[in-house]
Formats: structure tokens, C-alpha cells, sequence
């Protein structure tokens, strides 16, 4: 859930050539294809393969080169798409999705209409409760609609949801911790070094110590995720 980011976040976002650090684009529009998987970001001057995102950062895309192409055929945009549960006469929309830039995987749907009404007028839907999606709707199974979750409760989870002070201190910590922590550590001793840099960037006194407790506290969900990165995986 560290590289996760709303479809909302994009939109705006210069795209920038790391190697030149050129400005080459402007992201208009997040695209998916016909697996359901995130595959082009389209922006002011073309199309830009997900694969050649290396990082996303608060106002930027980089990028590893400035290549732009033509869109494929098969692309989908996801943002509107209706949804619908068959065996009732609740019906949606897609609001906004979160995606994981590196695996390119559908993270949530956030749901407007009918359906997310009881919710606060956005419900949260997550992948594992979408039967089909075809040319035209987003079906879901039997029961999928009363398994969804208000925005609040559903993305409370994700580091897209945090203010961007927290999000820049979760990225800054977990950079640092890929050096210290082995994919041999037990969930404590991983808590252990967490607490150890946050208290290092506390006594620098250059950080918000409300942000860094909230950024402290959300990292160790996250244990598993530092240590694939730490082994590679």
C-alpha cells in the first residue's frame, strides 16, 4: 500500500524525464486495459506506459525517459463507469479508483450513486467483489453491495489517504529503513528500528511531531512490504 495513489491524485501532475529533467508532459487521464490493470497514463502531449513511471512525487510523474505513443485499442477509462449489482435495482458509479503504480493492480473503487447513498454518497468497493467488467458496466456478485464501506472506513488504510506532510514522512522513513531492515526480522524487531529513526527525526526537531506520531503508527502494518523490498522481492 506504499505505492498506491488515487486516480485524483494524478490528474495535474507534470511528468518530468528523470535523466533530463525535462518537463515533457501533463496527466489529463489514468487509462486501464482490457485485464483491468492500469496501463497508460495520457496527458497533454500523449500516452505514457506505467512501466516507465520510477516514482511518483507529490507535484510529478518521473519518469525514466520522455517516450510518449499512440494509445492502444483497447485502453478503458474507469473513472464514470457505470456499476451495477444483478439481482437489484442499485446502481453506480466509478468516482475514483486507487491503483499500486508498480504492480499496476486495482487497489479500490470509490463509488458514487444509488449504491453508496447509505454510505455518505461515496462507498469504497475493492476488487475481490467485482464479478466482470465488460465494455459498458462493472458487475458485481451477489452480496458485493453489502460488503461495501463508507470512503472513511474503507481507505483508512492506505498512505493516499494521509495529508501530504505524513506522506512525505512515511516515504523518507521507509527509504531509510530498506538499509536496516533484513527479511529475517520479527514484527518487533522491525516496530523496534521504526520507533529508533522516528525518534532520530523527532530530536532533529525539523519535523511536525503530530505528523511523525501518525507516520510512526502506520508503518508497522506495513512490515511485510520493508522487508520483500529489503530482500528484492
Amino acid at each position: 500500500m506504499l505505492n498506491v495513489v488515487r486516480r485524483s491524485q494524478m490528474i495535474g501532475l507534470r511528468a518530468v524525464d528523470r535523466t533530463t529533467a525535462t518537463n515533457f508532459n501533463t496527466i489529463e487521464e489514468v487509462w486501464v486495459d482490457d485485464t483491468g490493470r492500469v496501463a497508460y497514463l495520457a496527458g497533454t502531449q500523449g500516452y505514457t506506459p506505467l512501466e516507465q513511471v520510477e516514482v511518483i512525487e507529490p507535484d510529478a510523474v518521473l519518469t525514466y525517459s520522455r517516450a510518449v505513443v499512440e494509445p492502444p485499442a483497447n485502453l478503458r477509462r474507469l473513472h464514470r463507469w457505470a456499476v451495477r449489482s444483478p439481482n437489484t435495482d442499485s446502481s453506480g458509479w466509478v468516482e475514483d479508483f486507487l491503483f499500486d503504480w508498480e504492480t499496476r493492480e486495482i487497489a479500490a473503487y470509490i463509488l458514487g450513486g444509488d449504491m453508496a447513498t447509505p454510505f455518505g454518497e461515496r462507498a469504497v468497493l475493492f476488487p475481490e467483489d467485482v464479478a466482470a467488467i465488460n465494455s459498458e458496466v462493472i458487475i458485481l456478485p451477489d452480496g458485493a453491495s453489502e460488503r461495501l464501506k463508507s470512503e472513511s472506513e474503507g481507505l483508512k488504510g492506505f498512505l493516499s489517504e494521509k495529508s501530504q506532510q505524513v506522506r512525505n514522512l512515511v516515504n523518507t522513513m521507509s527509504s531509510r529503513l530498506r538499509s536496516v531492515i533484513s527479511p529475517q526480522d520479527k514484527p518487533d524487531v522491525v516496530r523496534v528500528k521504526i520507533k529508533e529513526l522516528s525518534d532520530e527525526l523527532e530530536a532533529s526537531g525539523q519535523h511536525d511531531k503530530n505528523a511523525l506520531a501518525e507516520a510512526r503508527e502506520f508503518l508497522p502494518d506495513k512490515w511485510e512490504s520493508l522487508q520483500q523490498e529489503a530482500a528484492g522481492l
